[in-house]
């Protein structure tokens, strides 16, 4: 293979991939852009999930645990009570101090909080279990092109597992995985109607005026979703859809629900649209009118927006901002923007256009990697494919990108000036990492074997001089090398 090959390997792994790892040059070969493509015929599906819940599985493990802790918590503190009382001698009301009456408060708030506390809470393991199959799928894959794929598209519909944990893994396995290298309008339908986003975008209660919920309870529409959906999911900002537009589609998205667990047993959690909290009639929605009945118009709004022209470009700008550079070429986006309209949103062919581009090769490596693509990267230049997940987790969490916990619906960003400031930690994290694994490492190795010698003549210097082979690794792992692509 000839230098030139090899160093487009290396850009192909990195900047469309999780990264080299021991073999994946050889593998690329000399057609690194056929390689990238052929990954996406392969499948995405996660084997080992079948072992995990769905998402209304888990959602109702974690609510009836909850039920469970307020149940023994409450009898906790009747018992509590009801130990004062007998031990307490009879006294009037005049002889009852302050004092006594906190004391016993105390006492009982102490004891309803162990046995709450005695309760196990499933959803940080089923977290951590999700966590641990989306990373190993990262560290395994050859190029990694398919699941950064999937990891662009979580983040562009995404959760926050801070509001919703038990359905944060499921979510992805479920409405995004499944849809990444489909059609837009699937994976923006299973998104929308997945009861982790209308959970975390508060649509479970949103109803329209007229609806015989909102008569009856006096309750009102909420617009979050609606708005997240056109500006951020389909349109883009600023793209000429008006305030009425929001509220025309909050209204047409009313009733659109899931099964409250503590009502259904068997079905509490999954997504169900709920007559009673929609908002009956018609709507109009950029000029368009709906007269669909049920959850039906919510869809027919949702086909149309895929299709919008302005959908396309918002894609097309995320997409190349995200793999190419935080300025992209206008014309890249404009390539994207027209295999999307010319497919009809057919996101592998959206991906094959990416990378077939040449503006997506021209520019140097120079785009700073986010956090988990940087981790990850490390992580698979070691050769290591089995990560403890509370570690990893931790780790990113003290990185600033704590997985499926955005600090808001708009997902985590894509530029340099927002992760800059953490290089610092960076450095930390690659410290402790160096320190484990130092001892059956080695940076040459590294250097030779898993990047074939495409490292800066700076770095394979400042290696070479490190006091220690933990530094050395350190001072690999920090390079422009790992973080940049």
């Amino acid at each position: 293979m000839s230098n030139s090959a090899k160093a487009e390997a290396v850009l192909a792994l990195h900047r469309f991939g999780m990264g080299p790892r021991p073999g994946s040059i050889a593998a690329v070969g000399s057609d690194p852009r056929g390689a990238l493509i052929a990954e996406l015929d392969r499948p995405l599906a996660l084997a080992a999930a079948d072992g995990l819940p769905n998402s209304a599985k888990a959602y109702r493990t974690v609510a009836d645990a909850n039920a469970r802790r307020a149940a023994r918590a409450k009898q906790a503190q009747q018992q509590a009570r009801k130990q004062q009382t007998a031990a307490t001698p009879a006294m009037s009301e005049d002889q009852i101090q302050a004092p006594t009456q906190n004391q016993e408060k105390d006492a009982a708030e102490k004891a309803a909080k162990q046995a709450a506390d005695a309760v196990p809470d499933p959803g940080r393991p089923i977290y951590l279990q999700e966590a641990k199959l989306r990373m190993e799928a990262a560290l395994a894959a050859e190029i990694g092109f398919a699941e950064r794929l999937v990891w662009f598209w979580s983040n562009h519909f995404c959760i926050s597992a801070n509001k919703i944990q038990s359905m944060s893994g499921a979510y992805e396995r479920e409405a995004v995985r499944a849809h990444a290298l489909g059609r837009f309008v699937d994976l923006l339908l299973a998104a929308e109607g997945h009861p982790a986003m209308l959970f975390y975008l508060d649509n479970l209660n949103s109803m329209g005026a007229n609806s015989i919920a909102g008569i009856n309870r006096s309750a009102g529409l909420n617009e979050n979703i609606a708005r997240e959906i056109m500006e951020l999911h389909t349109l883009g900002v600023r793209t000429g859809y008006t305030q009425d537009d929001v509220i025309s589609f909050a209204n047409v998205l009313t009733g659109w629900t899931l099964v409250p667990p503590g009502a259904d047993p068997q079905h509490g959690g999954e997504f169900v649209f709920n007559p009673r909290l929609h908002e009956p009639g018609g709507q109009t929605v950029l000029g368009k009118r709906y007269e669909q009945e049920d959850d039906e118009q919510g869809r027919a709004v949702l086909r149309d927006l895929a299709a919008h022209p302005a959908t396309a470009t918002h894609v097309a700008t995320k997409l190349a901002r995200h793999f190419v550079a935080d300025e992209p070429p206008p014309i890249l986006i404009e390539q994207i923007a027209k295999r999307f309209r010319d497919t009809e949103g057919d996101l592998k062919q959206v991906a094959v256009a990416m990378v077939s581009s040449d503006e997506a090769w021209r520019g140097p490596p120079t785009k700073l990697k986010r956090p988990t693509e940087w981790g990850i990267g490390m992580i698979r230049a070691t050769g290591i494919t089995v990560i403890d997940p509370g570690r990893y987790a931790a780790g990113l969490e003290l990185l600033g990108e704590a997985l499926w916990r955005p600090s808001a619906p708009k997902g985590y960003p894509d530029d340099e000036a927002s992760w800059i400031d953490g290089i610092g930690r960076r450095l930390d994290v690659a410290n402790n990492f160096a320190e484990r694994i130092s001892g059956t490492v080695d940076p040459q190795v590294i250097i030779e074997d898993v990047f074939a010698s495409e490292i800066a003549p700076e770095v394979k210097q400042a290696v070479g001089r490190a006091e220690t082979r933990q530094q050395a690794l350190a001072l690999l792992f920090m390079s422009s090398d790992f973080q940049r692509r």
